[in-house]
């Protein structure tokens, strides 16, 4: 059976939550918005057009999902260490 968390646990998985979360969709973005730059400049039109966004959009949920679970497997692997600087591993 596992030990109850302590809120300072418990803020910490939060925090790494959003943070992978935050970050993930910021890649996301990022990475749409270089396949669809095609269509974003007015060069592919139509059915062209389409694709460019259809496989961005793809691209970018795999970049997401990848972000998200990347970072919450290394926080899960560090013994629940935060990833921001100065932040100090919770008391057991």
């Amino acid at each position: 059976m596992r030990r109850a968390r302590t809120q300072a646990e418990r803020d910490s998985v939060t925090v790494e939550i959003m943070y992978a979360a935050v970050t993930g969709a910021v890649l996301a973005a990022g990475a749409l918005a270089a396949i669809a730059s095609p269509v974003l400049a007015g060069q592919a039109h139509g059915t062209a057009g389409d694709g460019w966004i259809t496989v961005g959009v793809i691209v970018a949920a795999a970049v997401f999902c990848g972000r998200v679970g990347l970072v919450l497997r290394r926080f899960e692997r560090s013994g629940r260490q935060p990833s921001q600087p100065g932040r100090t591993k919770p008391d057991s």
